[in-house]
């Protein structure tokens, strides 16, 4: 990459990313499972749209939008030690991106999908999610005509689903429709955004500044109301979030060069951290009075606060697992870190099955309190050691 950010290391995979994403990873599947419990402190929900406030739930999907830009540059770098040109890089991206794209379009639907379908709710989440599996499964240890037939198969499986999709209104293909991306289709837009922008700048670490200002001002003059001329044509092209999504990646994406430009034993990585968390947290606080900090709205004090957050945890992850060699509490969760697609569609396979086979909730006692947040504690750690069963079985997704 002529004229690039200076790169210190050798572009190995960073065990800090991987601890930050597992660590994040198993904090999303423990606030996704707060649904089942009765008196969770409000802190840890998400906060109601109208307020000027964000909880524990409201803080994690940003940071894993940022954690997508940390490994942007690992794994552009990675793929041109391979001998992967502009093109197919591009390409590379476009193909992870359309996979999230399509797996957020049908999760959204499983929202409006009618309780009185001919196929159950339950039945037509698990075959799709199923499906998913089948596609993009790592299939890098199975035979190429054994891998290409189970690739066939869930593509006609998926397909299967959107035929037999119903909805209160409509059925079949048409009946579905993006009302919103979903999770990960926010993912894949804001990964996408952030890697073109990383790729064909050429990674300088000061255009990567520019366009992150460039999403976070775009996402300021929505908010202020500069950008209402243009609603006739908001259905059609828009910025992802207002531009808060994309602008959470490129944060990661500067976080990342600073980290591999100087390295975890230079002072400059870590008062350059510093600095932009510090400055990321002072705009938050002093523009919260224009907009207010919500999750739901997407506003940029949020948004920066976000950021601001992440880059401080990922300094933390680089602090005990480079500078003090702590590598080992890490491995309990690892699993999250490395197959993470796959340890997030592993509840919506559970959730579904309890509801189709009837099985009741756990007793109230176990549900509320300390006790009900210890239970879904539990219940996202169980999900991360089953994704590491699954891993070990060569059982994971990768796009």
């Amino acid at each position: 990459m002529t004229g690039s950010t200076p790169l210190k290391d050798s572009g190995k995979r960073l065990v800090a990313i991987d601890a930050l994403r597992a660590v994040v990873m198993v904090l999303m599947i423990f606030v996704n499972d707060l649904w089942t419990l009765t008196g969770v402190p409000v802190w840890l929900e998400h906060a109601a749209a109208d307020a000027n406030e964000m909880g524990l739930a409201d803080v994690v999907f940003p940071a894993f939008l940022f954690i997508v830009g940390l490994s942007v540059p690992y794994a552009v770098h990675s793929r041109r030690k391979k001998g992967d040109n502009d093109l197919q890089l591009f390409l590379h991206i476009s193909s992870r991106t359309v996979a999230l794209l399509i797996m957020g379009f049908f999760h959204v639907n499983m929202e409006g999908y009618s309780e009185t379908a001919l196929l159950s709710k339950p039945l037509w989440q698990i075959l799709v999610t199923i499906s998913f599996f089948l596609i993009w499964l790592d299939y890098s240890s199975y035979k190429a005509t054994l891998s290409k037939w189970l690739k066939v198969l869930g593509m006609l499986l998926l397909i299967g689903m959107a035929v037999l999709f119903e909805s209160d209104e409509a059925s079949g293909i048409m009946a579905m429709k993006v009302q919103w991306w979903g999770i990960l289709g926010l993912i894949g837009w804001a990964y996408f955004i952030s890697s073109c922008v990383f790729l064909f700048s050429g990674g300088k670490l000061l255009l990567q500044i520019l366009v992150f200002l460039f999403f976070l001002g775009f996402s300021i003059a929505n908010n202020l109301g500069w950008l209402d001329l243009f609603e006739q044509i908001r259905p059609y092209i828009w910025i992802a979030g207002d531009g808060a999504m994309p602008a959470l990646p490129m944060a990661g994406i500067i976080t990342a060069l600073l980290y591999r430009k100087f390295g975890s034993k230079s002072s400059n990585f870590w008062v350059g951290i510093m600095a932009f968390s510090i400055l990321l947290f002072l705009f938050g606080y002093f523009t919260n009075p224009l907009w207010g900090i919500s999750k739901i709205r997407a506003t940029p004090s949020w948004t920066s606060i976000c950021a601001g957050i992440t880059a401080i945890a990922f300094a933390l992850m680089v602090y005990l697992t480079e500078v003090l060699s702590l590598q080992k509490w890490y491995l309990p969760v690892k699993p999250a870190g490395t197959s993470t697609l796959t340890c997030y569609l592993l509840p919506y396979i559970h959730y579904a099955l309890l509801t189709l086979m009837s099985i009741p909730q756990l007793p109230l006692f176990l549900r509320t309190g300390e006790v009900g947040l210890l239970k879904s504690l539990c219940y996202a750690l169980i999900i991360v050691m089953i994704t590491g069963l699954l891993e070990k079985r060569k059982i994971r997704l990768k796009i």
